[in-house]
């Protein structure tokens, strides 16, 4: 639960500092006229659209479990992720290209283009700081891993789509902020043009990379491999059993679903072996929390 506190801080530190962002970028579009700006403006507003959808996400995550869902609704959170990356896909990198594009065909000089250096010096800064706070959940979780093996392996689909945002974020901005000054010292508005597409293009792998991994997410993966390991290993010790035959995970959200198969030191009292079982999945759930459904079947052998 503290994971996804962590979560849930950097999605307000996002959606603040984009709120304010895209509200500054939007004046200064309509002011300019500039095309890179229009860019960043728009991706500013689908990012404070997909950091809402996250939330509720989170929320409907949270639903008890019913008939039609004995499991929960856990990987409800997985689907609100691919959503936002198909809209940081399509409202922010398509968008940004097509506008890039229209603005290659009839090229116009931004008027007042300071107005837009400052305003995008105001906003790398804000969105600096939203990376800042996203890291810093980030490195709570992730131990010693480096962070491209965390994007990789990590079950929080939430914080993967913060983080990807606020990296893409940057690189926009930075992209917006190069185009504007180039278009500034040159007096040519096509690299006002060109700071669009680029803009587009990075939302689009940033979109494309943070989709695969919510897809993997969304079909079913199993918990980190680290869980998965201290699982097996507490099993394996456990004096009630004598050999761990198969050991199944399933994340699901915050949550994990267990399926164990084993074989007992106990076998020859049914009743025995079930009070051992049972106190096995007990012991077990204290020491990983998470677990919330566990099924456990004893054999002798695999």
């Amino acid at each position: 639960m503290s994971h996804e506190g962590g979560s849930i801080k950097a999605i307000y530190y996002a959606l603040a500092a984009n709120l304010g962002i895209a509200l500054a970028k939007g004046f200064a579009a309509w002011f300019t006229r500039s095309g890179a700006m229009l860019a960043e403006a728009i991706h500013s507003f689908a990012d404070s659209a997909n950091q809402v959808l996250l939330l509720v996400g989170l929320k409907r995550a949270k639903r008890p479990v019913s008939e039609e869902h004995p499991l929960g609704y856990g990987k409800a959170i997985y689907f609100w992720s691919f959503i936002v990356a198909l809209m940081l896909f399509s409202m922010g990198g398509i968008f940004s290209i097509y506008e890039g594009v229209h603005k290659l065909m009839t090229p116009e000089m931004p008027s007042s283009p300071w107005i837009a250096v400052a305003v995008l010096v105001v906003s790398i800064l804000l969105e600096a700081g939203s990376l800042k706070g996203a890291l810093k959940e980030v490195s709570k979780v992730r131990g010693n891993k480096s962070f491209l093996k965390w994007f990789k392996s990590s079950r929080q689909s939430e914080l993967i789509v913060v983080t990807g945002e606020d990296i893409a974020a940057l690189l926009g901005l930075g992209l917006a902020l190069a185009a504007v000054l180039a278009t500034i010292f040159t007096g040519n508005p096509v690299f006002d043009a060109l700071g669009t597409i680029g803009i587009g293009v990075v939302l689009i792998l940033v979109a494309v990379a943070v989709g695969i991994e919510v897809k993997s997410l969304l079909i079913g993966e199993s918990a980190d491999p680290e869980t998965v390991r201290s699982i097996n290993d507490f099993l394996s010790a456990r004096p009630e059993i004598a050999e761990v035959f198969s050991l199944i995970t399933l994340q699901l959200g915050t949550e994990l679903m267990v399926a164990v198969k084993v074989k007992m030191n106990l076998m020859e009292s049914g009743t025995k072996m079930i009070e051992e079982i049972n106190r096995v999945e007990a012991d077990m759930k204290a020491a990983f929390p998470q677990i919330r459904w566990s099924f456990f079947e004893p054999d002798i052998e695999d």
